[in-house]
């Protein structure tokens, strides 16, 4: 009898014994109609190959158990080599506790002969059940021990990483250095060390190894290793990075946050003024893309580049005709042909538009700007001739933010803008002292982002051009160079009532929601405060000092060189592009 006590609230209840019971239960053998088979051993599996994969009748689904799960699959696999469909029902037969006796030969014989086509055409799901099969039906050692071993690390992930997702962190950020937990771990397992710990690279390393011992299952295992290690959403990367902060913090004594990434190389490009455009992702209404659009055209763009995020007939027809506009509408229909379900997050949409935009602007602009609707380029010269002066080596510019103090009116043009207060020079004391009773809960003394938006050279290859960044393989990309005197000018919260009105989108999905990591004087916190211990008063005191345009606010940021006065009226814009009856 063991001596160990049963812990008070065990996970399972039942010990091993309910787990087994559990397991088993879901393991009852797939039953065939009469004359009904799977395809015998020495099946044409070339001919096979050459066929796609069609949905049979619904009601033969209800022949039998094979019937069904055959049914099923081809539903999921419908259009797909007929390779994949064998594979995924032999893979449904030998998970249960018996099939017919050639099942996993015929398996292992797919694998064999056509592991080139099924590794092109197969998606991760089904190459981590095909590794799952060959733990449980493998004829040699290797297949077993390397399907085994794999099918238990990429199950351990899913679990780790599906209940990370209650942390509110993306798969992609790791957590911060400042932020680890003083508890023990579990079995009394000892923690990683980030410095100079090699389990990570002596687990994938063993595995790709033992991989390597079996001609059939090599090709499988490999392609998954690789994948792992290619991935920066896995647990692997993040300790990766958070592994380059803390090396970085000890040799250098930088912050926690301090910027890591790469350098994407920059091909020679000639001396010529540069061609540059802008891409945004949108659902505004039609007043306000006009005068994004209008702006743009105005003050020199090459070509705009709009998505709508949701179809508008009226943007539509101002915009579709338009020589210097390429208007994408992102519908079901768009999102089918590009492959993918729509996500969910706009962030996402933003992201995965305005990198197709950067691919396919090669032919009209030299720099692709991604930034939104309500965001406008404000520069004292011409930003074709800044562009020119970017250096060669320089993959990305970056336009530092200036944030648009709100009229009284809604429908006013704002005039001024107030630029941050982390940047160079200024300061300290700058944000307690033009916002004394909140800008010590803002940083920099926005609302907003401080990270501004990037334009990317076109014609770089593989990067995806992100909200704020531009990034090669889940990495930021460092050379990216500050474009002084441009800034993109942002109508966060251009009146009272539009801030209002957008408050809680803000708080849940935008800019102004609390993330797990967010110190607990910051603006998430203060406007939720403010929401519900002071209401409407309180939250119009912040606006106020914030954000209203006043004598006294734009004084004190004149005091600290933090305003902005450009010349900049959208509406007119909007009038020598379009001409105003076109807009009502």
């Amino acid at each position: 009898m063991s001596s160990q006590k049963t812990p008070p609230n065990p996970a399972y209840p039942n010990g091993l014994a309910g787990i087994l019971e559990q397991m088993n239960e879901r393991r009852t053998p797939l039953g065939f109609a009469k004359g009904e088979t799977l395809p015998p051993l020495d099946c044409d599996l070339a001919e096979l190959a050459k066929q796609r994969v069609t949905v049979p009748d619904e009601h033969s689904r209800k022949t039998s158990d094979n019937a069904r799960k055959t049914w099923e699959i081809a539903k999921e696999l419908e259009g797909h080599n007929a390779l994949l469909h064998l594979n995924g029902l032999l893979i449904a037969h030998l998970r249960k506790r018996s099939q017919p006796v050639h099942t996993a030969d015929l398996f292992l014989r797919l694998w064999t002969e056509h592991s080139d086509l099924l590794l092109r055409e197969m998606d991760l799901r089904w190459k981590v059940s095909s590794l799952t099969t060959f733990g449980d039906h493998g004829k040699t050692p290797t297949q077993r021990s390397t399907g085994l071993a794999l099918s238990t690390l990429f199950g351990t992930m899913k679990l780790y990483e599906s209940e990370r997702l209650f942390s509110g962190r993306e798969a992609d950020r790791p957590f911060t250095l400042d932020g680890r937990a003083a508890g023990p771990l579990p079995l009394q397992m000892d923690a990683f060390s980030l410095t100079d710990g090699g389990l990570d690279v002596n687990m994938i390393g063993r595995l790709w190894d033992e991989a390597q011992g079996d001609p059939v299952i090599q090709p499988l295992a490999h392609d998954l290793l690789q994948q792992l290690i290619d991935d920066p959403r896995t647990v692997f990367r993040r300790l990766h990075r958070l592994r380059a902060r803390k090396l970085r913090r000890i040799e250098e004594n930088s912050a926690p946050e301090a910027e890591i990434g790469v350098r994407l190389p920059v091909s020679t490009l000639p001396t010529k003024t540069p061609k540059w455009g802008v891409v945004c992702t949108t659902n505004a209404p039609l007043r306000d893309v006009a005068r994004f659009v209008a702006h743009h055209l105005d003050i020199g763009a090459a070509h705009i580049y709009v998505y709508l995020d949701t179809p508008d007939p009226e943007v539509s027809a101002l915009l579709e005709a338009h020589p210097h506009v390429t208007l994408t509408v992102c519908d079901a229909t768009y999102w089918k042909k590009a492959g993918k379900n729509r996500p969910d997050a706009h962030q996402l949409r933003q992201t995965y538009n305005a990198t197709r935009a950067l691919r396919d602007a090669t032919e009209q602009v030299d720099w692709l700007g991604h930034i939104d609707t309500d965001e406008f380029i404000l520069s004292t010269k011409k930003l074709s001739t800044l562009l020119k002066s970017v250096p060669a080596d320089m993959a990305g510019a970056r336009l530092y933010p200036a944030e648009a103090l709100a009229v009284r009116k809604a429908g006013e043009t704002p005039k001024h803008f107030k630029l941050r207060t982390t940047a160079e020079g200024v300061p300290t004391t700058a944000v307690t002292d033009i916002y004394p009773t909140f800008g010590s809960y803002l940083r920099g003394g926005f609302l907003s982002h401080l990270a501004g938006k990037v334009f990317a050279r076109t014609g770089l290859g593989n990067v995806r051009l992100a909200i704020h960044r531009l990034r090669v393989k889940g990495e930021d990309v460092l050379n990216t160079h500050e474009l002084g005197g441009a800034y993109v000018g942002h109508v966060h919260a251009p009146d009272w009532d539009s801030f209002v009105a957008k408050l809680d989108f803000r708080q849940t999905k935008g800019s102004y929601r609390v993330k797990s990591d967010d110190a607990l004087k910051n603006i998430g916190h203060l406007l939720q405060y403010l929401r519900d211990e002071e209401g409407e008063d309180g939250l119009r005191a912040f606006f106020d000092e914030l954000c209203a345009d006043s004598e006294d606010l734009r004084a004190r940021l004149r005091r600290h060189g933090l305003l902005l006065t450009p010349k900049f009226d959208p509406d007119a814009a909007v009038a020598r592009v379009f001409g105003k009856a076109r807009i009502g």
